[in-house]
Parts: C-alpha cells; structure tokens; sequence
C-alpha cells in the first residue's frame, strides 16, 4: 500500500505506514456489542479511545485511511518540521549581527523534507495501529459507515454500540475557481510529498496555514505570493498582532495582495497564469505550484449519519449540543468534523470531556473550554479568549494592557523585540478575559494566559509570581507592573504624599 498522501514511497514513509495502516491488517472479530465506538482515528478518535479503554470499556476504533488523522501525517507534525529547517536556512542566512559566519552555500531542500518524514515515522508509533490494539482496542481499518442508530460497518463486519463518537475531521476546503483543477494544485494534504521547491509559488489564503507555508518557502528560496479575499492576513487574529505578521513575511520576501479575488486560473507558456481583481483594478500572477490553503471542509459524506439520525451540515459539519451531544442521543462528536476551533488541542480535550459525558454521568460543557492556538510564523502569534476587536464588537467594556517586547530584557539580547503582549482585562478589573502574544516563542507564553484564565487568576496575581530573569515569560510580570501603576490616581497619590509626610 502507497498512499499518495505518503509520496515519495522510500524507507521513511514506509515505516509511517507500516504504523499507521499496516499492509496486511486483519481486522478483529467484532463483539457482541461495544461500550464505545469511534469513527475516525485522527487526534479526537485516539484520545478517545485510549481514554476509554484505559478505563475499562470496550472500544472499537474504525479508520479508512491513516491513523493520527490529519496533525501526524499532513498537519502539526510535518508542518512544524518544515518550519523549524525555515528558520535554520533563515539564521544561517542572517547571522552577521550576532557576529556569526553567513551560510554561503545553497540549502538541501531534499534534506528537508527527508528528515520531515523520518521524524513523522519516528512518531508515528505513538498513534500507531499497534499501540493502540496494544491498548486493548480493537483497531477496524478500512471504510466505516454507520448503518443505524446504534450500528455501524466496516469491510463488511458489523458493530454495535451503546455509544459513539464521530471525529472524522475535516480536509482541505477547495473554492471554485475555474481552471483550477485543470492546472493542477497542492493542500497541506499533498504539500509534504514535494522534493523540491517551487521556484515560484501562489499561495491562495491568508490564514495560519497560508501564512505558515508562505514564509517558509519564502525561506527556503521560493518567490511567494498570498492572494486572499480579505482585506488582512490572519482575520481572526488581534489586528494589531496580525500586522506585526505581516510585515515580517513582507521582509522574507512574501508579496501580500488583499483584498484581491482569483477570477480564472490556466497555464500559459510561463507556468500558471492567475487571473484576478483588486476592486476595478486587474492583477495578473504568474507561478509554477499553488497552495490551497482557503479554509477546511467536515468530513461528513458518506459515513451514513442519515442512517443513524445525526444531523449535519456540509459546511458546518455535524451539528452538537453544548455536551457534544448530536441529535442522537447515543452518538457524540468531536474534533474539526464538528468545531469552529479545529486545533489538535482542542480535539483532544473534547474527547476527555466526550468521555464523562457519553460513559459516565457527566454534564461537563464544550463553551466552559477555555482555547488557546498559535500561528508558527516567525514572529509566532498566540491568542486566548477575546481580541480587542471582538470586546468592541460585542459592546464589553475593556481596559488593554500593552507591553511591546522591546521592553522585555531577554529579547533585546536575543534580538527579537519586533513583537507585543496585549492582556485584555474585563474594565475596571485585572481580571483575564483575553490574551495576544507575537514574539519568537509566543505559542509556548500563551500558556500561562490560559491558566491564568482557567482558575481565574487576575494579571495581578500572575505578576506576583517571580519569573526567571532574563526570560521573555517576564513579559507577563511588566505587563501586571503596568496594571498596578494604572492604579495609582491622582487621588492614591495624593493620600499616599499625606502619608510619607507623616512619616518624614
């Protein structure tokens, strides 16, 4: 088996395989019925049947096609390899100011993308089909489907459940623009499979994939541009942090044309001809490879959730109540098949509380998660809980606390002070209600916004922790020295003058 998502077929990505959808997988003998039943083995499906198992159930788990789902095989994991050789190329290329020997010879892209599938093979155990029979769960591999309300198939067995969890995930959403199957283009599904980079490459959207991957072309030698309908990169983000982006991707190289939309695509004797508009003004682009990268589509046909009186939208996905719940009572879902947040993170702790709801007696609440996600760009850009932006449009009064990173000691000497903390506090109050970070590590300081905001710890109780120092984490600390100083009135200041005059 040689799944064209695993191109090219070498030693690598024949181990991924032999992990993640081994040849010559015998299914097991169904029982009579299950506690669990779980579609889809990407992270929702794994965590949830792992959890499930580990307590005692009996779970089958079906997949049709690789286990780990999108985040092992064409998300998080080989996205984040190719990004981590983008910023080596980019140090090596840019280490006059530290005093350190400027790379003068030209890159390995081979070498790239080979450690990418042998470190994706080296994780691949972890979600492998192995570990999990090992775990006690009986792994189904080929197309499941479910056949009624408590019954599904898969190669011709059939399952019954008490309940079940669909996290069939979600794929690359591709928009109609004519022309562009006939040219021919890539997704992070097919992305990772080249050998070579693209001398030029459009990318079509300006969200964390797009961003992601036009800045690490652009690092490693590609002519990039990112064509986006929207007037901005990164829409959902803090506008203030987005720009920050922006204009890092503007330096490495990636040309921005917003607010522009793809009208025609065909090849023509230099490569792809793009057809588009900017308001009333014509723009044409030229390019070797596009990336679609304009937003995701639930995986919702054909796995019969008419049969099982689930109900689904197609774009949308499966529809849930706050516990998860779809409109049959005994089957959940969780994941990007049914969120509005399709984060690896945020699949996963859906399924932990998919668990105590569906096996338990648990009335544990999807809205109570509090989710953060990050963009890999370099800066990064991480955010939990409200923007500035959503605050003003739902009418709640905000204070902001702002903090560039020029001002926090370790990045001087680090060299990265192009970034910003922006601590959004309920008005009047230190109290947490959102937080957006763009620094060279924000994905790993949006942590302790999230806790903070979890148990409901104010910024200035967060700034009485000591933080290492030289740390960038001491953001956080200035960011509360700030809050407090605010609290210093006129007043306050002219009770505390009484006061030290009393004591002169």
């Amino acid at each position: 088996m040689t799944p064209s998502l695993v191109e090219p077929w070498d030693h690598h990505n024949e181990r991924l395989v032999g992990q993640v959808h081994p040849p010559g997988w015998t299914n097991p003998v169904p029982k009579q019925r299950y506690h669990l039943a779980v579609l889809g083995a990407g992270t929702g499906g794994l965590v949830a049947a792992a959890g499930a198992a580990g307590l005692g159930a009996s779970v089958a788990l079906v997949e049709r096609h690789l286990m780990g789902g999108d985040c092992l095989n064409v998300g998080c994991v080989p996205s984040k390899a190719l990004l981590a050789a983008a910023r080596a190329w980019h140090r090596a290329a840019g280490g006059r100011e530290f005093g350190a020997p400027v790379a003068r010879e030209p890159g390995d892209f081979g070498a790239v993308m080979e450690r990418l599938r042998r470190l994706r093979a080296d994780l691949s155990p972890i979600d492998g089909a192995p570990r999990f029979s090992g775990l006690g769960v009986d792994v189904f591999l080929g197309e499941g489907r479910f056949t009624g309300p408590d019954t599904m198939e898969v190669a011709g067995q059939g399952i019954r459940f008490r309940r079940a969890v669909v996290a069939t995930g979600a794929r690359a959403a591709v928009p109609p623009i004519p022309g562009l199957a006939e040219v021919g283009y890539l997704t992070n599904e097919s992305v990772f499979s080249l050998t070579e980079p693209p001398r030029q490459l459009l990318v079509v959207g300006g969200g964390p994939i797009g961003c992601e991957l036009a800045q690490a072309f652009a690092r490693f030698g590609s002519e990039v541009t990112v064509v986006d309908v929207a007037p901005r990169i990164l829409g959902r983000d803090d506008q203030e942090a987005a720009a920050i982006v922006a204009a890092a991707l503007g330096r490495d190289g990636v040309r921005l044309e917003l607010g522009t939309t793809v009208d025609l695509v065909a090849r023509g004797p230099d490569g792809i001809v793009v057809s588009a508009r900017r308001g009333g003004e014509a723009v044409r682009l030229v390019a070797d490879r596009i990336v679609v990268a304009a937003g995701r589509a639930p995986n919702v046909d054909g796995i019969g959730l008419e049969q099982a009186g689930v109900g689904f939208d197609l774009r949308e996905g499966v529809r849930t109540d706050d516990r998860l719940r779809t409109s049959n009572p005994r089957i959940y879902a969780v994941g990007d098949v049914c969120s509005r947040l399709q984060f690896t993170h945020h699949a996963d702790f859906q399924a932990r509380l998919v668990l105590a709801n569906a096996l338990f007696f648990g009335r544990g609440r999807a809205s109570r998660l509090i989710v953060p996600w990050a963009t890999y760009t370099s800066p990064e850009l991480a955010h939990v809980g409200l923007t500035e932006e959503m605050a003003a449009t739902r009418g709640i009064p905000v204070d902001v606390v702002r903090v560039p990173f020029r001002e926090v000691d370790r990045a001087v000497l680090d060299g990265e002070t192009e970034g910003l903390f922006k601590a959004v506090l309920a008005r009047g109050t230190d109290r947490i209600v959102g937080v957006s970070i763009v620094a060279s590590h924000a994905g790993d300081l949006i942590a302790e916004g999230v806790v903070a905001m979890r148990h409901g710890l104010g910024l200035g109780a967060v700034g009485q922790a000591i933080h290492p120092y030289p740390s960038q984490a001491e953001v956080y600390r200035k960011a509360a020295d700030q809050w407090r100083r605010g609290k210093l009135t006129p007043r306050v200041r002219r009770l505390l003058a009484t006061w030290f005059k009393y004591l002169s």
